[in-house]
């Protein structure tokens, strides 16, 4: 009876707003489905006093990977207990979270931009994170430094004692260990798995509802998705000019990242980046490739399909900028290639720049930095992440 009087107060709230109604799975409960305008992997429905989120498993269609209750602060009405029997495999999340476990420097910075800096508690893979307040904050004792994502300090950990654990799942990775026994929910942050730039930028709305920033969140979205849609618009008024087709006359033509040991990672055709160039208007080999991921190629693969690519756009990570000189010590068979013997190199160093923590909620800087390189023409200035190499 009591599940039932919940449901039709819920039904009888959304009326009475004008709301209508979808149907979702969990009981016989119905709530009003948050309309996304990219993301594809995750569902975020509105109830009577709580959201549930659900996140499609990337690695096998079809299926869950995971369920969410956000219960907000003082809602009241709805006990926990209750919650769970409506959605027996979901986690609940009280909201906002006050002190969380953020394990990725991307995810931090949001936070920051989302005005909820104080809510990381703690952070892993401090050496990676490019950000001063993280790394004041770990010296000053106001953030725990938990250790490697890998292998983090369980008796830190407990000691912090977050509202919730930030991790990134991985396909077959086995769970999260030991961290999986603490009792503490974890929020999977599979937003990297994403099928579009603006669909991964998309899951800050999510993000937003776990800090209590919603409405932050929502008109930060909107300024990423205009910035991006207008710098594509100027990409697509100079591809019209240069005719029709997958690989058009005229226009530039570019390869991306560089040898890392035997393997020549590059963007698959359908991956974010590999979407990207082609919102930027230039002629990418891999761009009829199918692949969400990365391309695990030989160099001889590499230079079979980009040896006369116009422009040679990486990303790497060393303490002081890269040179043709290093590069050829790294392999000399780079200077095959016709972007290396132009000079129209342009490297990204990831351990100084904030690339990592930009992009993937700002993909409209990215965008913008493959149009300054790809067109100057347009006016744009100079790129923020890709330098040229000398």
């Amino acid at each position: 009876m009591k599940k039932l009087l919940i449901i039709v107060s819920a039904a009888v709230l959304m009326l009475v707003s004008g709301i209508g109604c979808t149907g979702v799975k969990g009981g016989n409960e119905t709530g009003d489905t948050l309309q996304l305008g990219y993301a594809e992997r995750i569902t975020i429905v509105e109830h009577g006093g709580y959201a549930t989120v659900t996140l499609a498993d990337p690695w096998k269609e079809g299926s869950v990977l995971h369920t969410y209750v956000l219960v907000p602060e003082g809602a009241g009405g709805i006990s926990d207990d209750s919650l769970m029997s409506l959605h027996p495999d979901a986690t609940i999340v009280h909201t906002p979270l006050k002190k969380a476990l953020v394990t990725t420097s991307v995810h931090c910075a949001l936070a920051e931009e989302l005005g909820c800096s104080s809510a990381v508690g703690g952070v892993c893979d401090l050496q990676y994170i490019n950000l001063p307040w993280v790394k004041e904050g770990v010296k000053a004792g106001r953030i725990s430094d938990c250790g490697s994502t890998m292998a983090p300090t369980l008796e830190t950990i407990m000691e912090l004692s977050p509202d919730a654990i930030f991790l990134s799942p991985f396909q077959n990775s086995g769970g999260y260990g030991r961290v999986e026994n603490l009792g503490i929910p974890i929020i999977e942050m599979a937003d990297y798995m994403e099928t579009s730039a603006l669909g991964r930028a998309e899951w800050m709305k999510f993000y937003g509802m776990l800090f209590g920033a919603e409405e932050k969140a929502a008109t930060l979205f909107a300024e990423v998705e205009k910035g991006y849609n207008d710098l594509k618009e100027k990409a697509s008024a100079v591809a019209a000019k240069n005719g029709k087709g997958a690989y058009k006359a005229g226009q530039k033509s570019v390869i991306m990242d560089k040898l890392v040991g035997p393997v020549w990672y590059v963007p698959g055709g359908s991956s974010t980046i590999g979407k990207m160039l082609k919102d930027a208007a230039c002629n990418y080999p891999w761009s009829g490739d199918m692949s969400a991921g990365s391309l695990s190629l030989s160099f001889e693969t590499v230079l079979e399909k980009g040896a006369d690519a116009d422009v040679w756009m990486f990303r790497y990570s060393a303490p002081q900028p890269i040179t043709r000189a290093v590069l050829l010590s790294e392999n000399s068979g780079y200077e095959q290639f016709k972007a290396f013997r132009n000079g129209e190199l342009y490297g990204c160093n990831t351990a100084t720049s904030t690339f990592y923590e930009d992009t993937p909620f700002h993909p409209e800087r990215l965008l913008r930095d493959f149009l300054t390189v790809m067109h100057p023409g347009l006016g744009l200035g100079a790129p923020k992440y890709f330098v040229k190499v000398k």
